[in-house]
């Protein structure tokens, strides 16, 4: 019998990715095709800093290095505590439903092709941050990605 999935730690990232001139990177969820996203994702450990989680998932979910020359990846000092969806509490712990979600910024010199995740993201579309905000499906990341001129290290 195979090993039981661990179930998911209720603590993530979200990392609004974008330019210098506020165009905003967003993911076509491959399980909710429709939803779109910024890059999000769980500490694998309970001891794993939110830092390092912003970088892994950015990584795995776009194949960008948020380590690279010219790339920079700041910790905005903001968390949402938020319920879980109901579609995606049987990741955690019976009895979990709320997720705390650390948020960051990743600003790029220019708008890069990301290698998707085949099974997590479908597309992806670089968009003006207003646009960005509106097309998100999560409130949480709506209202991060309204916060991106308060934010951007270009307008700061």
């Amino acid at each position: 019998m195979p090993a039981a999935k661990p179930f998911k730690i209720p603590e993530s990232v979200l990392v609004v990715i974008h330019t210098p001139d506020l165009q905003v990177l967003l993911l076509e969820r491959a399980d909710q095709p429709g939803f779109w996203q910024s890059v999000t994702g769980s500490k694998d450990t309970p001891d794993e800093e939110p830092a390092v989680t912003a970088w892994r998932e950015v990584q795995e979910e776009t194949g960008i290095d948020a380590h690279a020359a010219g790339h920079m990846l700041r910790d905005w000092q903001l968390a949402n505590v938020y319920e879980i969806y109901p579609q995606w509490r049987h990741r955690y712990a019976p009895g979990v439903t709320r997720n705390i979600e650390h948020v960051f910024g990743l600003q790029l010199p220019s708008a890069l092709t990301p290698t998707l995740a085949p099974r997590e993201h479908l597309s992806w579309v670089w968009l003006p941050w207003p646009e960005a905000a509106d097309r998100c499906f999560s409130p949480s990341n709506a209202e991060a990605i309204s916060q991106l001129p308060r934010f951007s290290p270009a307008t700061t």
